[in-house]
């Protein structure tokens, strides 16, 4: 005989989440500066949301448009414009910041072994067709991979930022 399972409701889960939207904490931050699809910005947002880090985009309009449209939660939410990614990724890991990519590589960490931030750490998502460009890649301190068993090469960047995200905070 299985337990009975009780489902919580809505009032209760809402009394253990934050009363209002973090201002920035600073210590995680999702970078997706290359970004594509309009749904995998607004996706990536609300993800952000749900393990308290900011986001960090280009200042491209179409990418306002998609945030405000992404932002189902209908508060403000910490986004950093960038303009230079590569520029800013070498600030950021001058100023003591762990720059992780989500990417194929050699030398990449398995998704399952990469252990919760512990300082400030950029996750940087490349373009979903070609990737984290090599002016950017210079900048990493390291790379984790998703493995993955189908035929396809890849995540896109939401499911693959999100996945990551999760871990990084610490909550899977």
């Amino acid at each position: 005989m299985s337990p009975a399972i009780r489902v919580r409701p809505r009032r209760e889960v809402a009394a253990a989440r934050r009363r209002r939207a973090h201002r920035c904490w600073g210590h995680l931050v999702a970078a997706p500066l290359w970004p594509l699809h309009h749904a995998n910005i607004g996706t990536l947002l609300r993800t952000c949301d749900a393990v308290g880090a900011c986001l960090a985009v280009p200042p491209w309009r179409w990418v306002d448009e998609a945030l405000a449209r992404g932002n189902t939660l209908r508060r403000p939410s910490c986004v950093h414009r960038v303009g230079d990614p590569a520029r800013w990724l070498a600030a950021e890991r001058s100023a003591g910041a762990y720059v992780l990519g989500v990417e194929l590589a050699d030398e990449a960490l398995r998704l399952a072994d990469l252990p919760a931030a512990r300082r400030r750490t950029i996750m940087v998502l490349g373009h979903e067709a070609t990737g984290i460009p090599p002016e950017a890649v210079e900048c990493l301190d390291a790379v984790v991979e998703i493995p993955m068993v189908g035929t396809g090469l890849s995540l896109n960047v939401a499911v693959a930022g999100s996945l990551v995200l999760y871990k990084l905070a610490g909550l899977i």
